[in-house]
């Protein structure tokens, strides 16, 4: 019973489970303001505004900062972690985001002078760095609120 307890009790976890919660809900607000049709895919889909992932990290590495020391080995670990997750989203993952939205138009024009059969590649992988900044200052956010 402690177990759950713990981990219910847990305010770094929770802080970072509401704010990857507020950026998702998010998404598909934005997404819903933009297109203007409810995509409920983009809960649990990577990519788009604000960057999930940042905000879980940097809340994460706000959180210890502030309950263990922003001086402690756990904060120097938690921001290098928040670092290289900020890095992939908007270096590597978006990169291969943009190839995945080249070959599928490869993919379309070739498919206009015999069929393929290829299943489309998925184009939303990573995140522009203002998606990237304001996941990060989401994440600090609600960091600061409930921890």
């Amino acid at each position: 019973m402690t177990f759950y307890r713990g981990i219910f009790q847990n305010k770094v976890l929770i802080s970072c489970m509401v704010a990857w919660f507020i950026a998702q809900t998010l998404k598909i607000l934005l997404s819903l303001y933009k297109d203007k049709k409810l995509d409920l895919t983009r809960f649990v889909g990577a990519g788009g505004m604000p960057s999930s992932h940042t905000a879980f990290v940097m809340s994460l590495a706000t959180s210890v900062g502030k309950i263990n020391g922003w001086d402690s080995p756990s904060f120097a670990i938690s921001i290098v972690l928040a670092f290289i997750v900020m890095y992939d989203a908007a270096g590597v993952r978006r990169a291969a985001g943009k190839q995945a939205k080249i070959l599928n138009i490869i993919i379309n024009d070739l498919a206009q002078h015999k069929p393929l059969g290829e299943e489309k590649l998925k184009e939303l992988l990573g995140h522009t760095p203002v998606e990237v900044l304001a996941g990060a200052l989401l994440g600090i956010i609600i960091a600061n609120i409930l921890t």
